[in-house]
This record gives structure tokens, sequence and C-alpha cells, in this order.
């Protein structure tokens, strides 16, 4: 397999500890391992004490698998498996495709989730997001594209980077297309449960279609990136099977104290997620009154769910341009759209973390340097 460089990581790998100010983090503020294991039940806290540095099962632990099947409206333990996050799409393309397949895939979009079926030799069509409708994704539009030769759909909500959450029945129209034409369906929902609205939550891809394979993680919702435990959700017991085969040659198992500590925040979720939805909160309106201020140089469309939002910059500078002058100036790390492959408009800024206003206070006050 030859794989393109992964534009988003590299540029992260480049910058991200090399600044004062984060503000294009995907995830929630880290949670400490002191703050986790202090919301430990009894029989966690034996699990993390007694706990042997030896493999772990393949599918993931038992009671891990346990914690994370409540998620869910129908899904069994043995129709999880528990994996890295980008690893789970790695896995699920290679157990899904095959080369010439047709692949429709959500536009812009975390690179990994057309990437990999690129590499594996397929042809990818963008479903772009329309900015002029809230960044929404038509179903008329996929129904339109999808073809006799078409073997997956990939989606993503709520969306990376734009922050879209689709009203319930664009996804209910995703799922008849897809099981019309009996095509698999990829669901990235690694940012479930940032709702700003608990009512407009969607249900679980593989909750309401047969052929869904869903990606779940404590990476974002949770604050726990440095975990590296996500999972793949299928009711489709023979892709299930072939996902967990190809895992012998990737990680083989999870890490052991990572998967004690995820079952504890699952535990916990109302409480970390509350916490966490709070921020984000606060930090939206301070982003919708440094936006209010210079209206002039952005456009902002404050995003319903996730971490995430994608401004327009109105200047006639570049998103390069302006997010490297706003490293250079500021140690203000921002995320411009050439890394999603989406031109020199956009960039996307993140609002999960604590750092945010001091963030806020140092772009604003570099502003003028950049020409701005």
């Amino acid at each position: 397999m030859r794989i393109d460089t992964f534009r988003l990581e590299r540029f992260f790998a480049e910058h991200e500890f090399a600044v004062a100010h984060n503000l294009a983090a995907s995830d929630c503020e880290p949670i400490s391992q002191a703050e986790l294991l202090d919301m430990a039940g009894v029989a966690e806290m034996e699990l993390w004490e007694e706990l042997k540095l030896g493999y772990t099962e393949t599918r993931g632990a038992p009671f891990l698998r346990q914690a994370i099947a409540r998620i869910y409206q129908g899904i069994e333990p043995e129709q999880l498996l528990v994996c890295a996050p980008v690893e789970g799409i790695f896995l699920a393309m290679n157990a899904i495709l095959k080369p010439g397949d047709h692949v429709i895939c959500c536009y812009p979009e975390y690179q990994a989730l057309s990437e990999v079926a690129r590499a594996i030799g397929c042809k990818v069509d963008r479903w772009e997001a329309d900015e002029k409708q809230g960044w929404r994704f038509d179903p008329k539009w996929l129904e339109r594209h999808v073809r006799p030769d078409t073997r997956l759909i990939v989606i993503n909500f709520p969306h990376n980077p734009t922050g879209c959450l689709p009203v319930l029945r664009d996804l209910e129209q995703i799922v008849e297309i897809a099981r019309k034409r009996e095509v698999y369906l990829f669901s990235d929902e690694m940012y479930m449960f940032l709702e700003q609205d608990p009512g407009t939550r969607l249900p679980s891809a593989c909750d309401v279609y047969e052929k869904a394979v869903c990606l779940g993680g404590v990476s974002k919702t949770f604050g726990m990136a440095g975990a590296r435990i996500g999972w793949l959700a299928t009711r489709d017991a023979g892709l299930m099977e072939r996902l967990a085969q190809l895992k012998d040659y990737t990680t083989i198992c999870s890490s052991a104290p990572s998967e004690v500590l995820a079952t504890i925040a699952l535990k916990s979720a109302d409480r970390i997620i509350a916490e966490n939805l709070e921020r984000i909160k606060k930090n939206l309106d301070i982003l919708d009154d440094f936006f209010d201020r210079h209206v002039d140089v952005f456009y902002w469309d404050r995003p319903p769910a996730g971490t995430v939002g994608f401004p327009r910059l109105l200047s006639s500078k570049t998103a390069d341009e302006f997010c490297g002058a706003m490293i250079s100036a500021a140690g203000v790390l921002l995320l411009p759209a050439s890394v999603f492959d989406f031109g020199q408009s956009h960039f996307r800024v993140g609002f999960g973390r604590e750092d945010l206003p001091g963030a806020v206070e140092a772009l604003e006050a570099c502003l003028p340097e950049a020409g701005l």
C-alpha cells in the first residue's frame, strides 16, 4: 500500500508542541490521570491496582466492551472491537474495500477517512458540505451519486472540521439510501455527546442500520487522546470477524492501563461530559464576541456540536498566510484549510480547551501585525 502524506498530522507534528497556545485542537481539555482515578469505583480501583502489564484480549477487555456497549441501543459487547481510533479507520476500510470499489466520503474530512480507501485502489468521490446551508450534507446529492459499484459511504457527525450536525431526517435519508443499495456505511462518531442541545443528538448509525460500522473513542469527548482507546461497533458478524483478524497485523491488542482508564471514564461519562460541555459553551461565547468584533475580517457560523468550527477569512490573505502569521507573531496555532485540501479561505478553530481565553486574547492582539 502506498499512502499519501497525512497533511494534518504532519502540520501538528511540526507546530503543536512549539506554540504557546493551541487554538486548533479538536479534543476537550485533557483530563489528568489523578482526576480520573478519583472517579473510579471500588471495582475499577481493584482493576487498576492489581493490573498486570501483559497482553490484553485482542477484541478488548470484556469489562471495557461492556462499558462501551451501554452507549448504544442495540450493540452487545461481542459486536465491539477495541482499537486505537485511527487504527479503526484503517481496519474498517481494509475489511470492507477492494481495489476498484467506489466510495463516497464527506468533505472536508479527516484525511484518513478518504486516503486509506484511495491507497487501497478505490475511486473516492467527495460529498461536499454546503456552507450556505450551515455546512449541510444534502442527502439528495448522495442519492444522485451512488453508483452500482458503490461499496461504502463515509460520514462524520458531529463533523470535523465544520461542527455540522444534521437533522435526524437527513441521517434517516442517508441510511435509506445505503440500505436500498446494500452499501456499507462507515460513521465516524468521535464527537458524539458534545451536542450543545442534547435533543439534537443523532442515534448511532450501527443502532439504525445493520451494515453500518461506527467509530467511537475517548479521545475527543472525554479528553483522553493520550490513552489511544477507540472502538468499532457493527452488527455485521462477518465484518466483525474480518476486523478482528486484521487487527492481528496492526496493534494485536490495546494498552492494559488504557483499557482500565477508559472504563473509568465511560462509567463517569455524565460528569466528564457535563464539565466539557460547560467549558465548550463558555468558549463559544468568547469566540462569538471575538468574531462579532471582527465581522469585516471573518465569517463565523457557530457550530451546534463538537469541539471545532471552520471560520472563513474575508481578507485577501490566504489561510496559510494567516495561520503562519499567527504562529510566528502570537504563538497561536490555527489549522489552515489546506491541510483538508479545501482551498485557502477557511481555518479550523478548536474550542474544547481551557486555554482558549488566553489564546483568543493573544490572537486578537496580533491581528494588526498580520495586516487584519
